[in-house]
Formats: structure tokens, C-alpha cells, sequence
């Protein structure tokens, strides 16, 4: 199955709509199936008081707010209407977390397919509420969360008549540190839960997404920046364009070499069987009328000849003809 990739632009377009349209170029050439931003009014996500992140303190000024810091990556909701439609143009999907009620009902009327709830919204009852009775299909991040506090929501989720649920393991740091991915969670959600689950990935690097798709992601999400230098909260943690491409790539790779779970010679392996096997052949001159021993058959390269797994059926019998040094047994 083809896994569903995110490049996670966010607010690494530090609130430019022409940096956010090249952002949606490097996303469609990296062959990512979606692109999604972030969409908010500061004043309704964070109150004055709301302080940074250690993460966010590192890579912004330190003597401003979190609700000053925001209000400097917003895009207005007419300009997110132009992302999304160019994102049509560009044939990739466009889609944008909501952090606010306002926010909920404007990206309705874009069309989106799905929603994307973060992990940071999995304790909100009023949002998870209004979020289910669009009844659309959803993804949800469980970065910080407890098996408990996932299941609540799903409660809710289910309850005011949410579409389909995939699941999304995540560790919210950035970057996360690999001793706290914990990727055998992804399997501990699937079987809690019966949904289909994926990964949001934090760490440094691709090994990790990868990994995840190997381990059965549906959907994988990952964040990515033009530059990594630019200065913002999350550019640090993200990848730059090639880096994307890299990942998307391998895991295209990985999807692959998955298979079909049925142990069997492949194609290209059916050629090289006798080649690389053995068979009974003949270690001496043998005459005609003498029995095979150890002292007068072994095993040898090709494999087109009778297999080493009859060889206590092959011992004792009695040359029908003679043999030469090498050649294939027959009886």
C-alpha cells in the first residue's frame, strides 16, 4: 500500500505567501502526495501570558512572547485560499491544521478532504467536538499523549460523528531526541485501537520515517524548510528540499521491497537456483557397477542435477554407467 507523505511546511514560510508558494514548488518536486500548513489567529491560540518553548526560545528572540512570535508567522485567510488553490494547480494536496474555532470554519470552505488535529488539540473538548461534527475523515497526532487521554478523544471524535481515524504516533520535541521515538508504539496504537496508524516525525534526519514505514505507517508526516538557517522555530528541526526528495524516494523504495509477505523464489531468483545450488556429482572416475559411496560422489556447483537432499537415497545404488570426475550422478 502506498504510504501517504506530508511535507509539514507549518509556519516555515515565517508568514510570506511567496515563500509559502515556493515551498509548495520544493514539495511537489520532492513527490510528496501533500503539503500542509498551519492555520491560526494568534490572539485566539495563545494568551499574552503564554511563554516559548525551550525549543522555540533557542531558535527565535528570547524577549518576545509566544503570541508575538506567532502573530509574525500568520497568513490571513484570504491568503491561504491562494496557497490552496495554487497547491490545485500544482496537483498537490493542500491541507492546514486549524488551532482555533474561526480557523475550523474558513478551511471548510476550501475543501479540504481531511482534517489534521495535532497533538497539542488532543485535550480540547470543545475543538475535538467541532472538529467530528464535520464529519470528514481525520489525522490525528498523539505526541505527550496517554493511552487514556487517546482514547478519550477517539470517544469524542466518534461520538459527534468523525469520518474514518488514522492515528499518528509522535514524540513533540524538536528535534526528538531517537531514544525517545519509541517507534514499536505505532503497533501498541494498532492494536489498542483497530485504526490504521502512522508516524509525525520530529528527529533529525530520514532513517527514522523510514524506519516507520517499514514497521506498517500508513501515513507519514515530516517537516521541511527551504533553508534551515532562516530564523523561526521550526527550521532547525526540518528538512531542506533534497533532504525531502531523499526520503521520499526511500520510502518509495521501502514500499516496494515490502512485498507480499509470501515466502517464495522471486523472479529474478529463479534463474540464479542452479547457479549458486548443488547437486550429486561424481568426485572420481566411477565404473560402471560400482556402488556410490563417500569415497566416489560429493557436492558441487551447478544445481541442475539430482539435489544434495536425496543424498542418502543416492548412497549404496549401483552405477548404471560409467561416471567422469565431475559430472552430474544419475540413477
Amino acid at each position: 500500500m502506498k504510504t501517504f507523505i506530508i511535507a509539514e511546511a507549518g509556519v516555515n514560510h515565517n508568514g510570506n505567501l511567496d515563500l509559502a508558494r515556493k515551498m509548495i514548488d520544493a514539495a511537489k518536486e520532492a513527490g510528496v502526495d501533500c503539503i500542509k500548513f498551519q492555520t491560526f489567529k494568534a490572539e485566539a491560540l495563545v494568551s499574552g501570558k503564554a511563554t516559548k518553548a525551550e525549543y522555540q526560545q533557542k531558535q527565535t528572540k528570547n524577549d518576545e512572547s509566544q503570541l508575538h512570535m506567532l502573530q509574525k508567522l500568520e497568513l490571513s485567510y484570504d491568503e491561504f485560499a491562494l496557497l490552496a488553490q495554487y497547491c490545485e494547480e500544482r496537483d498537490i494536496s493542500f491541507l492546514s491544521t486549524p488551532f482555533d474555532f474561526h480557523s475550523i470554519e474558513f478551511l471548510q470552505t476550501l475543501n479540504m478532504k481531511y482534517w489534521k488535529i495535532p497533538s497539542g488539540e488532543i485535550t480540547n473538548l470543545p475543538y475535538l467536538i467541532k472538529i467530528a461534527q464535520t464529519h470528514m475523515p481525520i489525522i490525528l497526532s498523539t505526541g505527550m499523549s496517554t493511552i487514556e487521554e487517546i482514547s478519550d478523544a477517539l470517544k469524542v471524535l466518534r461520538e459527534y460523528g468523525c469520518g474514518e481515524v488514522t492515528l499518528l504516533h509522535c514524540t513533540t520535541e524538536y528535534p526528538a531526541p531517537y531514544a525517545e521515538v519509541n517507534l514499536r508504539a505505532m503497533e501498541t496504537l494498532r492494536k489498542e485501537f483497530h485504526v490504521s496508524v502512522g508516524y509525525s516525525d520530529h528527529t533529525k534526519g530520514i532513517e527514522v520515517p523510514i524506519a516507520a514505514v517499514a514497521l506498517g505507517a500508513t501515513v507519514i508526516e515530516k517537516h521541511f524548510t527551504l533553508d534551515r538557517q532562516m530564523e523561526g522555530p521550526d527550521h532547525k528541526a526540518s528538512l531542506e528540499p533534497d533532504e525531502l526528495k531523499a526520503m521520499v524516494n526511500a520510502i518509495r523504495n521501502i514500499e516496494v521491497a515490502l512485498g507480499s509477505g509470501e515466502k517464495k523464489p522471486s523472479l529474478s531468483e529463479i534463474k540464479n537456483i542452479p547457479i549458486v545450488r548443488k547437486s550429486i556429482i561424481a568426485s572420481r572416475h566411477i565404473v560402471e557397477g560400482e556402488n556410490f559411496s563417500e569415497d566416489n560422489i560429493t557436492t558441487k556447483r551447478p544445481g541442475n542435477g539430482i539435489s544434495p537432499m536425496r543424498w542418502f537415497e543416492v548412497l549404496g545404488k549401483v552405477s548404471k554407467r560409467s561416471f567422469q570426475e565431475d559430472e552430474l550422478i544419475e540413477i
